[in-house]
């Protein structure tokens, strides 16, 4: 009988597959993971291995999840993000370095100080972040929809078919 376990990737393989994921380009991948020798050839020869491609196609899955997730905590500190730290530099006449990188200023699109000496700030739009983040709602319901859709479809089905036709209803 024959074994149908995973192979277990060496670290050099995972490294390549990690490093193909950020780079795109596969005989940097395989030169950033130790292939010295000849890397673009070692590099084709890698991505024909199915365990190597499944190794990418889930790193890339995670990536694109982590990177949806990161997505939406920035759009969720512009929206509802305070500005208390912002309105503190506007009335703060001397800033010494350690407070200002204490500062949350993460809403802030850019800052002025016209001649007259005062200070500008202007902030992101919240209404702008809350349309993009439910925009991604939308985009993630959609994804989900069509099962739910299907299940719908699937149990109406079934109450059509449990129903009595209206002949056998006009008999009783």
């Amino acid at each position: 009988m024959k074994n149908f376990e995973k192979k277990n990737l060496t670290q050099r393989e995972k490294q390549f597959c990690y490093h193909y994921i950020n780079t795109g380009n596969l005989r940097e991948a395989a030169s950033l993971a130790g292939y010295d020798r000849d890397p673009e050839k070692r590099g084709i020869h890698l991505l024909s291995k199915k365990e190597i491609n499944e190794e990418i196609e889930m790193l890339y899955n995670s990536k694109k999840k982590n990177l949806l997730y990161k997505t939406c905590i920035g759009y969720e500190r512009l929206a509802f993000g305070s500005v208390a730290d912002a309105v503190r530099l506007l009335y703060t006449d001397k800033l010494d370095k350690n407070t200002l990188e204490k500062m949350d200023l993460f809403n802030i699109s850019e800052i002025k100080r016209p001649k007259e000496g005062a200070v500008e700030i202007k902030f992101f739009d919240r209404m702008r972040a809350l349309e993009k983040l439910e925009q991604i709602d939308e985009e993630q319901r959609a994804d989900i929809n069509p099962f739910y859709h299907a299940m719908e479809e699937g149990i109406k089905a079934i109450e059509e078919s449990s129903k009595p036709s209206q002949e056998e209803q006009s008999e009783n």
